[in-house]
């Protein structure tokens, strides 16, 4: 099974590369300037204030647009892109070069998704290629061609935001994250000259206490030394493996203020309300990879909704689309069900009133931690 977060997961800066270099490799045979498909304007559509975008598990047969259409989840973070082995500069779909990044693989989807109103956000690396040494930035040791792998999927595929999930193996590599960091770094120059928008994200684990450290906490850190901007920071609120009780919509919230004191050192120059709208939360719906305490429900999903409105994060998603099914209740961790009584799409039918161009933020930074009742 591949899922963002698995049992036994391991839960600095360099001088940058200098100012001149550049990463023109991405130009060649994929239409810088022309950008996503066919005709296509090469600035994309503005993705909304807050989105919600649950993760397409890319490496089964299912079609992404029919999925969003069925489920009503407008937006998809695809995942996942690596090297096809360690040590490789180059880029697929979940590594495997039958499915490579070009638009045979995905361009008629993403269009019909965005006829519809949607977009896709890809995402790079994920447990399985954090663990195998497959994640671009742990396999490459060239920044250049790292900047050039990211600079191919934004014009490829025409897109504003891209995903990095960093966990296991990879948030414990110096060595890749300064060259992941240098080549975020390198990409915003680039988006600059080109005039276009590109946000950046970490997909980052936590616990109760919030973000590993230092592995966790240190990839922002090293980002901030890099000069590399992070739009958002996008925690991981499952598979805490701390054998406690858990009470998951209440322990977001727990972990969410647990993650804004961390983010207030790495970002000290940030206000509450800015840290907070730079937040993002992805969940693992119903039983998750432990298993029971670990169990989310369609009642969290509404609870955690409407908190995360209130709060004005970024981004809401959760792990994966093809997992918004019942059918198999009492199983924990599947690829293609919840584990829990739930009807058909019900958690993205919850989640997908979140997405929003720029509502109204009604709370500040909460005082005290409402979720620690259970305790």
């Amino acid at each position: 099974m591949i899922s963002i977060r698995k049992a036994g997961a391991a839960l600095a800066a360099a001088a940058l590369i200098a100012a001149g270099t550049t990463t023109q490799a991405a130009a060649s045979g994929h239409g810088h300037g022309h950008g996503y498909g066919h005709g296509h304007s090469h600035a994309p559509r503005p993705l909304p204030t807050h989105l919600f975008a649950p993760y397409f598990e890319g490496y089964t047969t299912d079609n992404p647009a029919t999925l969003a259409a069925r489920s009503g989840s407008k937006y998809l973070t695809l995942a996942f892109i690596q090297t096809p082995a360690p040590g490789s500069c180059e880029i697929d779909w979940n590594g495997n070069p039958a499915t490579p990044v070009a638009h045979s693989t995905y361009g008629a989807d993403i269009a019909r998704m965005r006829a519809a109103g949607g977009d896709v956000i890809p995402s790079f690396g994920g447990y399985n290629a954090d663990h195998a040494g497959e994640e671009i930035a742990d396999s490459c040791t060239d920044v250049a061609a790292i900047a050039a792998a990211y600079e191919r999927v934004i014009t490829v595929y025409g897109v504003s935001r891209l995903d990095f999930d960093v966990e296991d193996n990879s948030q414990t590599n110096p060595a890749g994250i300064n060259r992941r960091n240098q080549a975020i770094h390198l990409v915003e120059q680039w988006a600059a000259r080109q005039h276009r928008t590109v946000q950046f994200v970490y997909t980052l684990g936590t616990n109760m206490t919030g973000l590993d450290e230092p592995d966790g906490l240190s990839v922002l850190q090293n980002a901030v030394a890099n000069h590399a901007r992070i739009d958002i920071v996008n925690i991981m609120t499952f598979d805490y493996y701390d054998d406690a009780p858990h009470e998951m919509a209440k322990d977001t919230v727990t972990a969410a203020e647990a993650v804004l004191r961390q983010l207030h050192g790495v970002y000290p120059r940030k206000s509450s309300s800015e840290l907070w709208h730079m937040l993002g939360i992805t969940e693992m719906v119903g039983i998750d990879d432990y298993g029971p305490p670990e169990v989310f429900t369609p009642a969290d999903a509404t609870a955690v909704e409407r908190w995360a409105t209130k709060q004005g994060i970024a981004e809401l998603s959760f792990w994966a689309l093809q997992r918004d099914q019942g059918g198999c209740v009492g199983t924990a961790g599947s690829d293609s069900c919840s584990g829990v009584a739930q009807s058909g799409w019900e958690f993205s039918h919850a989640f997908e009133p979140f997405t929003r161009a720029g509502h109204r933020v009604t709370t500040t930074l909460p005082k005290g931690s409402p979720s620690r009742k259970y305790r």
